[in-house]
């Protein structure tokens, strides 16, 4: 009976403050005050659930909600927040290079055999960037239909934090392009954006961020390592796999200060842009969950039948990983049950235990997805209009930077704050998607998961050694002893 007091006052009181929003909204009968009264009692009853319910997931939940409200109610509060939000992305920030370099160099190293698993390992990439460049595009053409970030105010901001139209250029490049015709500008920035993938020095590029060259170091040094005698190579592929589950521990320490971080984003937003940016924040979300369902079932669906998946028993593969992975945010939290639900599902075990932890850093198709629908997003709202050549740079940019994603939740976020830097899009404006991350990231974590499993029954057929039978009785053992029992 208290349990059930926890979650009835809330739904009870937000119910009440809802109806009273819709009768305001329609007949504007309802007092201002009232309205005040009715909005902060629902955060108050929002508290005793979140503690109840003792999740991460519920108080971030609560910050979004509770930031909106500060922001509507006392602006100039919000806006004094701000440097919570800034200082949350300053964090994330420091978790971008030392987790790049230690996931990529594990998983390219840690398998050592490189004869053994070669063929493995071609087909696994050759379907994972297959796949993941597939979701790119979906990503930015769903982006381009729905122009969700079109019509924001960004004069709302500070202006001081937008960047020079030559952000991205260095001081000789513009130089060099002054003495160039205007028509072969567009070559001298491809040569360059390639020259600038390759490091001088790791340290610099960790210190700055530079994703692209943190990844060409990691797998070049993967590579190396690999190469190495085993005697040699354990030490350092020990202390790469330490080094990544630290980050990890370092990632969910972080995520702790997300909800106040996520809180102050979101008041700031709407504090500084008022209601209306949640508009183009909500068009932004169903354009990620339209687009989401679009490689769901053009792709994923049409992947699966042709190679003759048995579709229903693979989905009651999926169900409980996915539910994992979406309240968790969390494509680790699912790992294990993936790896024994595939297993089961009759994919052989040195194929789950290859693919399956390979496709957590190469084939996150959700997050890239995600990741080129967002960078465009920012773009807009910054009133930044690219060109299509300058669209598939930055998609050329993520197809290789989200390869080094980590499997934890809201990581996604270092990628695209990086690949912002990267093209001088402004980071302010991801203040304002931090506002709604946690539901984003629900739906691409799960696709991340989906995807991750798929492509090990496809390794798994392409291999020959699929066993179809135990698939199509997959669930069924499972019931005949339940009805025994």
């Amino acid at each position: 009976m208290k349990t059930r007091f926890y979650y009835i006052i809330p739904f009870v009181i937000i119910t009440i403050t809802a109806i009273l929003i819709g009768l305001d909204f329609i007949f504007k009968i309802v007092p201002d005050g009232i309205l005040m009264v009715a909005r902060w009692l629902s955060i108050l009853s929002l508290v005793l659930y979140c503690i109840k319910k003792k999740s991460l997931t519920s108080w971030i939940l609560f910050g979004i909600v509770a930031g909106a409200v500060i922001g509507y109610d006392f602006p100039s509060v919000a806006k004094s927040l701000q440097p919570l939000s800034s200082g949350f992305i300053r964090l994330v920030k420091t978790i971008v290079g030392p987790i790049i370099f230690a996931t990529l160099v594990y998983g390219i190293a840690g398998h050592s055999d490189l004869k053994q698993v070669g063929r493995m390992a071609w087909k696994s990439l050759l379907y994972f960037y297959c796949a993941t460049t597939l979701a790119l595009f979906i990503g930015l053409g769903a982006i381009n239909i729905t122009q969700a970030g079109k019509g924001i105010d960004a004069s709302k901001f500070p202006q001081e934090e937008l960047p020079p139209s030559s952000a991205g250029l260095k001081a000789n490049d513009i130089s060099a392009l002054e003495d160039l015709p205007e028509n072969v500008h567009w070559l001298y920035k491809t040569t360059a954006f390639f020259r600038d993938v390759f490091p001088e020095n790791i340290v610099k590029s960790m210190f700055e961020n530079s994703v692209l060259q943190i990844v060409v170091f990691a797998v070049i040094f993967g590579i190396g390592l690999a190469m190495v005698e085993e005697k040699k190579r354990k030490p350092l592929v020990n202390f790469v796999e330490s080094l990544a589950e630290t980050m990890f521990k370092y990632t969910n320490i972080i995520m702790y200060f997300a909800p106040i971080g996520v809180g102050a984003a979101m008041a700031y937003t709407v504090g500084h842009m008022g209601v209306e940016i949640l508009k183009n924040l909500l068009m932004l979300l169903l354009t990620l969950y339209g687009a989401l369902m679009v490689f769901l079932l053009g792709v994923l669906l049409p992947i699966a039948l042709y190679m003759k998946v048995p579709i229903k028993q693979f989905v009651n593969a999926l169900k409980e990983p996915v539910s994992i992975a979406f309240a968790t945010t969390s494509s680790d939290a699912a790992l294990p049950k993936v790896m024994s639900n595939m297993e089961a599902f009759g994919v052989p075990r040195k194929i789950v235990s290859f693919v399956v932890p390979t496709g957590y850093s190469f084939n996150l198709d959700g997050t890239t997805l995600y990741l080129s629908l967002a960078s465009i997003f920012v773009a807009q709202a910054a009133g930044m209009d690219l060109s299509i050549g300058q669209q598939l740079l930055i998609c050329l940019t993520l197809m290789v930077t989200s390869k080094g994603v980590a499997a934890v939740p809201r990581a996604s976020l270092i990628i695209l704050i990086a690949t912002a830097d990267q093209f001088g899009l402004p980071l302010f404006i991801i203040a304002a998607i931090l506002g709604i991350d946690e539901l984003m990231d629900m739906a691409r974590t799960s696709v991340n998961v989906i995807g991750n499993c798929l492509a090990s029954v496809v390794v798994a057929k392409w291999e020959k050694e699929f066993d179809q039978e135990k698939a199509l009785n997959y669930g069924k053992e499972k019931l005949v002893e339940d009805s025994l029992n």
